[in-house]
């Protein structure tokens, strides 16, 4: 098939790629270049690339494309925050024009990269699909509305589905350090403690970016009943952990390292339990092999082996608010998340215009 892949530069985007492109598939990448020069690691692949925001997604942007990847979006909480408006403006609204315009060019099948935020406020019980939407923030709620309106585009020729990720960690060329199991990770090599900022009671599932890459592709390759206007969780029902777990988890693997809590922690409001087995049962080729403990083990190696260090990871490489707010203070880029010179300085590669 002959994939567009939204945000195919980010965090699993540089993982998605190399996986789809193993499996023959023709990848063309659309991306505003927004973090470029955040890389961990030699970017493992190469595409077609389309350099632009997909706010301004065109219908010439899916010439002779079966299937939309949709990734891209403002990728966390934190930086959801930092502009509302913007948060809307590009999860919500950008993310429901890419949906039209794909189904005007009739492209067969749009895969939208959702979230379990949209559960938000949830407590200690295991929900499903069908659960009550209770987001509480900027970034779950524009996931919610992307579903809202999109589902009701499909039809005959055009098949959304919905992919709600649990919480993802792992390794990529373009890590992100503010990722919780990264994170705490991180802090545990760098300096010995396993920095907790919540009193470690909340829920949350969590699910390694390869995994997510392969429901992405179990998906798009699916027959179509499957997947028509679907939902699914995508994680392992097995793999929600309290915060607390999580970092006992990370103290376990990495040597000498203790567990800490930030000064007056509390609760996070986000709490959920996932039930992840309709995708589990119901989607062929989505077998996920990757496990919180594994995955710790895996970043453990590769931050040891960078020579990983704390102001590193604090840095605005690995954390996605600071790498914005610098490039605002510099006045490369706008409030509204807009290169105010039309493009990243630190394009490494030639933008391709279809």
């Amino acid at each position: 098939m002959r994939v567009l892949v939204t945000g195919h530069d980010g965090y699993i985007g540089c993982v998605l790629v190399p996986m789809l492109q193993e499996r023959g598939h023709e990848v063309v990448g659309l991306d505003s270049g927004l973090f470029v020069g955040c890389e961990f690691e030699d970017l493992p692949f190469e595409c077609e690339t389309i350099r632009a925001d997909v706010r301004d997604v065109s219908p010439e942007h899916m010439h002779g494309i079966d299937a939309v990847i949709h990734l891209a979006g403002i990728s966390n909480d934190p930086l959801g925050d930092l502009n509302a408006e913007c948060t809307y403006d590009i999860n919500h609204r950008a993310s429901v024009r890419v949906a039209e315009v794909a189904r005007t060019a009739g492209v067969q099948r749009f895969l939208q990269s959702s979230s379990c935020s949209l559960y938000g406020a949830h407590g200690d019980d295991l929900i499903d699909e069908g659960a009550e939407f209770k987001p509480v923030t900027p970034y779950g709620e524009s996931k919610v509305l992307v579903e809202r309106d999109v589902a009701p585009m499909a039809s005959d020729t055009f098949s959304p589905v919905f992919l709600r990720n649990a919480t993802a960690y792992g390794l990529s060329a373009r890590l992100r350090g503010d990722l919780v199991v990264n994170n705490l990770t991180g802090y545990a090599v760098t300096k010995g403690e396993v920095f907790l900022k919540s009193d470690g009671t909340p829920w949350r599932p969590l699910v390694h970016i390869r995994d997510i890459s392969l429901a992405f592709i179990a998906a798009m390759e699916a027959p179509r009943a499957v997947i028509h206007n679907q939902a699914f969780n995508v994680g392992r029902t097995d793999e929600n952990f309290r915060m607390s777990e999580v970092a006992e988890i990370v103290r376990s693997i990495v040597p000498d390292s203790v567990v800490t809590y930030a000064e007056g922690a509390g609760p996070d409001k986000r709490c959920y339990r996932v039930d992840c087995r309709k995708i589990e049962n119901e989607l062929p080729g989505y077998e996920p092999c990757w496990t919180v403990r594994k995955g710790v083990e895996e970043l453990y190696a590769a931050y040891k082996s960078h020579g990983l260090t704390v102001d590193e990871l604090e840095s605005s490489r690995y954390m996605r608010i600071k790498h914005v707010q610098g490039l605002q203070s510099e006045g490369r880029l706008d409030g509204d998340l807009r290169w105010k010179s039309g493009s990243p300085e630190t394009l490494t590669e030639p933008a391709v215009s279809l």
